[in-house]
């Protein structure tokens, strides 16, 4: 199952950076393409996505593990949703560690492609990789200096 990883020092406590990332309301000013967060709930949410033509994309979200402030984890509810014919899981971790005067971030996308869309791995990969590296520079210009 393709896992895509990044990770970064941010010059911030780890309390300071879960207040961001343990409320799915910040997740527009940090997680790309994320235009807005509607039907938040203790353990699930609905983030409003924009594609590149500008048209809005829904995806329904289940919190999975809250260990404040060190991990949470949230998988992606694919049944009866587009994303469901090319996914089979879908699983965003946030690993918080404190490293000195900031915190080592760490966040990991495990997502499990379905049928003929499992030849597109390394793609994957890459795409998720890439949107790690915004989702991280998001918090640094939020959390860090």
């Amino acid at each position: 199952m393709p896992v895509a990883s990044r990770s970064r020092t941010i010059a911030a406590p780890p309390d300071a950076i879960w207040e961001v990332v343990a409320d799915p309301h910040h997740l527009p000013r940090w997680w790309p393409k994320v235009a807005r967060v509607e039907g938040v709930t203790d353990d699930h949410w609905t983030q409003v996505l924009m594609t590149r033509k500008g048209k809005p994309v829904r995806a329904d979200f289940r919190l999975v593990e809250s260990n404040p402030p060190h991990r949470r984890a949230w998988e992606q509810l694919l049944a009866g949703t587009p994303f469901e014919r090319v996914l089979d899981e879908s699983v965003t971790e946030i690993v918080l560690e404190p490293d000195g005067a900031g915190t080592i971030v760490t966040l990991a996308q495990r997502q499990k492609l379905r049928g003929y869309s499992r030849t597109g791995r390394f793609q994957l990969r890459r795409a998720t990789s890439r949107i790690l590296n915004e989702a991280l520079d998001g918090l640094t210009s939020i959390c860090g200096s």
